[in-house]
């Protein structure tokens, strides 16, 4: 991959939604509300727009592929990096590896309330990467993701 260079001075942060996410709206609704990935991304896309934040949104079931948007977003220079990796949270070292490349802010959000779930929901391999972590308030913690970044670029360019 080559490096693109950036026209845009508007900042760029992707979200990343992992393994099972394009089932919300169906899995779980007790852990996860009725809303559906698109409706998240609906919120997001609309709240980055008046925080004039341009935000990439993806979601996969495959690692390999969530591993290289991370890789993508280092190659391309984004400002900042929110994440749902799903089950993937707890154990994936190589999306770890990846993530320990970024030098942007990184944003861990979960729906659910992991610490007051399974025992194994309780550690995770992005937590001492991240700069802040949302859980336990549905799909808010999206939209309170992005406002977190307003907020750090506000704090960046003073």
């Amino acid at each position: 991959m080559v490096i693109k260079e950036r026209k845009s001075t508007m900042k760029k942060v992707m979200l990343l939604h992992g393994i099972n996410h394009n089932m919300f709206g169906k899995r779980d609704p007790k852990q996860y509300g009725t809303i559906t990935l698109d409706e998240i991304n609906e919120k997001v896309n609309t709240l980055s727009k008046e925080l004039e934040i341009e935000v990439t949104n993806f979601q996969t079931n495959s690692e390999r592929e969530f591993v290289d948007k991370i890789h993508q977003a280092y190659l391309e220079g984004y400002d900042g990096l929110m994440l749902n990796a799903g089950a993937w949270t707890h154990y994936s070292y190589g999306m770890s590896d990846a993530l320990a490349i970024l030098e942007v802010p990184i944003i861990e959000l979960h729906m659910s309330n992991v610490h007051a779930r399974e025992e194994f929901r309780h550690h995770s391999v992005i937590s001492p990467l991240a700069t802040g972590i949302i859980v336990g308030l549905g799909a808010q913690v999206y939209t309170l993701g992005l406002q977190a970044f307003a907020n750090i670029f506000k704090e960046q360019n003073k």
